[in-house]
């Protein structure tokens, strides 16, 4: 609660983060004289301590020292094998690093829903928050607390447009080592089918398919949009049967399963005919029929520099929050291309990223 809320009371240092424009942990960072702090942001912390008078509560500083122990994790309860498995990682990491676990989910995450949940998290006084964001809604009001408390972003989000760091698999890196086994592979007639679009994830992969095909020297089809969904992939699939591709890359490993369904059914070869590659490394997908070429992401590793980059937050310290980096796992669903591309695939004006839906509902 900030002093505004009640008068006569001390301000805190959330209070001179609020007027001040910066986050709870760069005013620690200039109270305990932290040298990588701009000269800019600096004078502005102090001014805003003179203005309201902060003075530090040695007996509250005390309370801090002996520590809850607690970290927060916030999701939307998404049961997407990205989000889902970047949970249970986060929790087994920060339990590894001797802290309790607080899982609150917001499946509904709006503003106020999002604003109520880490409300409610602060009052369990816990130490700091990682948040899954996976739209930007949900990073949007995370980084309204975190004037408050340290706060970590598990998203693909631009860093750059979110105060608190941004902690990621680097997708385009995962998206380029697609573009590389396709092309070294001899296709040139491709398509992506892309997630939904409000996703962050979605987003990354579909514009660095484009740019590391543009760098190939090539324009592919205009994307198919899904929604995660097997079914969407399915639909996906269908609209390319009259006139197929030599390779589908598909956004995630479910969307690729449909687009595999499809296939199969009308009978088109995989990867004889057709090359197609996903995006997770589900559990499973080795199991696909044929066993699926796809992005391996590392979770393991997301979710221990996670607890590192938030843990050093807690601290006041410097952590730089780098990408973890992507592997491509190569099976039986990609092969050499059939045939030379078809005119005009090649080197073609540019065309628009997204035109197509795949519809679940066409199944």
């Amino acid at each position: 609660m900030s002093a505004s809320t009640y008068p006569g009371a001390r301000p805190g240092m959330s209070d001179v983060a609020r007027l001040a424009g910066v986050s709870h942990q760069t005013v620690s960072r200039v109270l305990n004289g932290h040298p990588n702090v701009r000269p800019a942001t600096r004078d502005r912390v102090q001014a805003a301590i003179r203005e309201l008078g902060y003075r530090r509560n040695s007996a509250a500083r005390a309370l801090v020292t002996r520590r809850s122990g607690a970290i927060g994790i916030v999701t939307t309860g998404s049961m997407q094998f990205g989000p889902a498995t970047t949970l249970a990682v986060l929790e087994q990491s920060a339990r590894a690093a001797g802290y309790f676990v607080t899982v609150a989910m917001a499946p509904d995450p709006t503003p106020e829903v999002l604003t109520g949940v880490l409300d409610s998290l602060m009052d369990q006084a816990v130490e700091g928050v990682v948040v899954i964001a996976p739209v930007e809604q949900v990073a949007r009001a995370a980084q309204a607390v975190s004037a408050q408390l340290p706060v970590l972003l598990i998203s693909a989000a631009d860093a750059d447009a979110f105060e608190p760091p941004v902690l990621h698999v680097d997708q385009a890196a995962g998206v380029h080592l697609v573009v590389e086994h396709l092309t070294g592979l001899g296709h040139r007639d491709v398509v992506h089918v892309a997630g939904p679009p409000e996703w962050f994830d979605a987003q990354v992969r579909q514009r660095a398919w484009w740019e590391a095909l543009a760098g190939a020297g090539l324009v592919p089809r205009a994307d198919l949009v899904g929604d995660w969904s097997a079914a969407s992939g399915y639909a996906a699939a269908q609209e390319l049967l009259t006139d197929l591709p030599q390779a589908v890359f598909a956004s995630n490993d479910q969307m690729a399963l449909g687009v595999l369904h499809a296939f199969a059914e009308a009978g088109v070869g995989v990867p004889e005919q057709v090359s197609v590659v996903g995006f997770d490394d589900v559990v499973g997908s080795d199991h696909y029929i044929p066993p699926l070429t796809t992005v391996q992401q590392d979770f393991v590793t997301l979710g221990r520099r996670a607890i590192e980059v938030l843990v050093a937050q807690i601290a006041g310290a410097e952590e730089v929050a780098e990408p973890v980096t992507p592997s491509l796992v190569v099976r039986a669903s990609t092969g050499p291309a059939r045939e030379a591309a078809p005119a005009g695939r090649e080197a073609a004006p540019q065309a628009r990223p997204s035109t197509g839906t795949a519809s679940a509902g066409r199944q």
